[in-house]
């Protein structure tokens, strides 16, 4: 997986507290469980260049339900407006 661009839905997660993440689409489930068998650097975590509206961030894709969610930082959202429900486009580059 070289790099992947695609969009998804703003969801939250309720824990201690909200954590907002984007689900990787099934269609590319393969391919990032492909790269994590290379890149994981534990508990099935993905290490992850990411970019959103031309704000780039590293986090790490986190396998949940059969997918990857990638975590949105509170600094990205607060950058780029994005707020839950919203429908993003999100490019990922798995770290080495």
């Amino acid at each position: 997986m070289t790099e992947v661009t695609f969009r998804g839905e703003v969801i939250e997660w309720r824990g201690p507290a909200p954590f907002y993440f984007v689900a990787v689409p099934d269609a590319l489930y393969g391919e990032v469980r492909e790269a994590a068998r290379v890149a994981s650097y534990g508990w099935g975590c993905v290490p992850v260049a990411a970019e959103i509206e031309g704000h780039g961030f590293t986090t790490s894709l986190i396998p949940r339900d059969g997918t990857y969610l990638v975590p949105l930082k509170n600094m990205v959202r607060a950058a780029t407006g994005v707020a839950l429900g919203d429908v993003v486009a999100i490019k990922l580059r798995v770290k080495d």
